[in-house]
């Protein structure tokens, strides 16, 4: 088979096939070994441990029985489920416009209960004001030389965004407090946008922690990411959205959430700040 033509999924298909193997040696056994207790083929074991051919999630759950390894075969079968989609090129999505990345996400909003986002950079789309999403929208496009929608893309983005009028579900927001203070609009839209989240501050089923410059950390300021729930995680970079689905990797950033949270500010002392954040726009 040869190999995927994006060299992200090669390397987690790689990186999968790689673990696989460790799993059949530290349980000593050989590949026609593994093959027998399977039921299938030496060459399939073959296949499978070079990364030749792709395994299917009954595959992986036999090759983790057959080496007495059960207990790993969560987090390979969530691992060779995102191998194909779990970095997924910024460029790609936005290739056709903003819009279509703002609507790609519209179904997971909807079906998840649970919302916790952190961000150290830009106020959470969830939060923002058109006029703030117009401006940061335009931003990107400019910056990635990608077709300017920005209207579009505000207008799904704030459908998308209708799930925070819903009780039924519960957001919780970790800011650090340079997000109240990076300037991607003007003074005026900056202005509204706080006022904005001091609105947003006070609704039931939302919680905003800020954490302030001088609070004593107990893990460092990291690049934005989201969990949906307990299943799914969205960690951005530059040039990627990352979708994590192994229960480890969800465990990993539910605990960095936890930290985060744990030195964030909230109530009157976080008002406090976005006021403060306020009265210093000129």
């Amino acid at each position: 088979m040869p190999a995927h033509p994006s060299p992200n999924v090669q390397k987690a298909s790689e990186a999968l096939a790689g673990r696989l193997s460790e799993i059949r040696k530290d349980a000593g056994i050989s590949g026609r070994e593994l093959a027998v207790r399977c039921g299938w083929s030496e060459s399939k074991s073959s296949r499978i441990e070079n990364a030749r051919t792709p395994p299917s999630d009954a595959d992986i759950r036999a090759w983790c029985r057959a080496c007495d390894a059960d207990d790993q075969a969560p987090d390979l079968v969530a691992a060779n489920r995102q191998s194909a989609d779990a970095h997924v090129q910024w460029r790609r999505l936005q290739r056709s416009g903003l819009r279509r990345l703002q609507e790609s996400t519209g179904d997971l909003y909807r079906q998840t209960k649970v919302f916790r986002v952190y961000v150290s950079d830009v106020i959470p789309g969830f939060l923002q004001t058109p006029r703030y999403a117009a401006a940061l929208l335009s931003c990107i496009a400019d910056f990635r030389g990608t077709p300017n929608d920005a209207s579009d893309a505000v207008a799904a983005r704030m459908r998308r965004n209708a799930v925070l009028a819903n009780g039924a579900r519960r957001f919780s927001f970790v800011l650090e407090e340079s997000v109240l203070r990076y300037r991607v609009c003007s003074s005026e839209t900056m202005a509204a946008q706080l006022g904005h989240l001091l609105g947003a501050m006070d609704l039931p089923n939302v919680s905003v922690g800020i954490v302030p410059f001088a609070a004593q950390r107990s893990v460092w300021p990291m690049p934005t990411f989201t969990i949906f729930d307990d299943t799914r995680v969205h960690a951005d970079t530059l040039d990627a959205a990352s979708t994590l689905t192994r229960p480890s990797q969800v465990d990993l950033y539910a605990r960095a959430f936890s930290r985060l949270s744990q030195g964030a500010v909230r109530g009157a002392t976080a008002r406090s700040l976005v006021t403060g954040a306020l009265a210093d726009l000129d």
